[in-house]
Parts: structure tokens; C-alpha cells; sequence
């Protein structure tokens, strides 16, 4: 069962696109269980294959801070057919991330999140046209008054793509606000590749921002460009992609804020 959980995991560490990527060079594997379930187990709920606890490829259990958790990962088991599709499966490639990957190295994943601080995807605007301009202050400005006013981060703008060093300060405030256990961060973590902003992460956690509305900020320029010239199909697939996982971290702090 741990070779079968192995292949949907993908033996992500944390960036899930990595994880799809090498879940879609994979084979894919028969079903071989008749039931997923949970169960109490120290520290949360563990998910179960035919009453035995999922264990990632390092023989770790995996188990959920809470049972809304849990119970949305055994979910995706259950759902899977005679065969078994990774790509539907985008809470357990998440799971397994936090307990292979971050579990025990909590710190170091929030300075990785905490990278995105010095080239955050908000802080490099257009020049033109107004249009743009104006969207991009829009989704954007909103975010980064709240990191100044609450936060006490004040970050620079730039026009263009020349980098500008951020103030040691502000990406400081701006990290004292992540959020300190594995699977929080591992979300935050998610959010921040998938949308180029950890300032787009942080406000989401916060409640600052609803998933859609960070969503949108993150596209920005995409969507204006697919107004203008329309949306290919490559495009549009990897952005549904990027949206599951994306889903699937929101779902995660949302449930750890009930």
C-alpha cells in the first residue's frame, strides 16, 4: 500500500507542480482498496485504506491536524475509479509534503516563502497602458496598504522589471506574520509558488483576502493579455492545474481556521 501512496504523493516536496509533473510521468496503478476512512490517531485524525493508516514512502504516518482534513483526504481515495489518478488527488500530494518535507523543518520553509518578499510579483508595476495601470493598483495597493498599516511593512515600488532591493525591515514584519505549524505553512508556501506573492498568500491567510480575490491578483496581466489577445489551450491548461492545487491549499487554512 506504501508503493501505491508513493506513486500518488509523487514524492513532492513542495512545490506542486513538481508534484504533478512527476505524478504524470508515473504509471498509473490499479485500485487495491476497498474503503478510505479516519481515525483518531496522536496528534490529529490519520486517513486509512481499508483500516491501516497511509503512510508516505519513508514509512511516516500521515496524520491530519483535524478531522475536516482528513476526512477531504480520504475523499480522494474513495473517489479514485479502477485505476488510480493522481492529478484528482491534490490533498494528498499535499499531505504528503508536509509530513516528508516539512514536518520538521518549519523555519526553513517559511525563509523560502519569506524569499518572495524581495521580488514580490506586487511590487513591479506597468507603465503603461492606463488601463492596466489602473488594475494592477486595483488588486494590488489594497494588499500592500494592509501589509504597511497592520503589519508595519513598507515595501517599494518599481516600474518595469529592474529589481529594487526591499528594506530589511519590511520583509521582516512581513515574516513575523507567517503562521508557525507544518500544514499552515505549507499552504502559505503552495499559494506563494502559484501566484508568484507571499503578500498575496499572507493576505489570504489572514482573511484579508477571499481565495478569489487573490486568485484574480495574482492574473492580473495574464488576463489582460488573454483580453486582448485571447487564451491557448497550453495556457489554459496549465492555469487549471495550478488552480487545483491552488484549491487545495485554501481548503487546508480554511479548515484550520474553523
Amino acid at each position: 500500500m506504501r508503493e501505491l501512496f508513493d506513486e500518488v504523493a509523487g514524492k513532492s516536496p513542495l512545490d506542486p507542480q513538481e508534484a504533478v509533473r512527476r505524478t504524470t510521468r508515473a504509471p498509473q496503478r490499479k485500485r487495491v482498496y476497498t474503503s478510505a476512512g479516519v481515525a483518531e490517531a496522536d496528534g490529529g485524525f490519520a486517513v486509512t485504506l481499508d483500516g491501516k493508516p497511509i503512510r508516505t514512502p519513508s514509512g511516516r504516518q500521515v496524520v491530519a491536524p483535524t478531522r475536516e482534513i482528513a476526512e477531504a483526504i480520504a475523499a480522494e481515495w474513495n473517489a479514485q475509479g479502477e485505476m488510480i489518478n493522481p492529478l484528482t488527488m491534490p490533498l494528498t500530494r499535499f499531505a504528503n509534503s508536509v509530513v516528508e518535507a516539512v514536518a520538521d523543518r518549519v523555519d526553513a520553509v517559511a525563509d523560502d516563502v519569506a524569499k518572495y518578499l524581495g521580488t514580490d510579483l506586487l511590487f513591479y508595476r506597468a507603465g503603461y497602458p492606463e488601463a492596466l495601470v489602473a488594475k494592477e493598483a486595483a488588486h494590488w495597493d489594497p494588499i500592500l496598504f494592509w501589509a504597511a498599516d497592520t503589519l508595519g511593512a513598507h515595501f517599494i515600488l518599481a516600474e518595469g522589471i529592474v529589481h529594487v532591493a526591499q528594506p530589511e525591515t519590511a520583509v521582516a514584519a512581513a515574516r513575523g506574520a507567517f503562521p508557525d505549524d507544518p500544514w499552515s505553512i505549507s499552504a502559505l508556501h503552495v499559494v506563494t509558488t502559484l501566484t508568484g506573492s507571499a503578500l498575496l498568500a499572507l493576505a489570504l491567510a489572514h482573511g484579508v483576502r477571499d481565495a478569489e480575490q487573490v486568485w484574480a491578483a495574482a492574473h492580473v496581466d495574464e488576463d489582460w493579455n488573454i483580453e486582448k489577445w485571447g487564451m491557448d489551450e497550453e495556457v489554459a491548461a496549465r492555469r487549471a492545474a495550478r488552480l487545483v492545487d491552488f484549491q487545495a491549499a485554501v481548503r487546508i487554512l480554511t479548515a484550520l481556521k474553523r
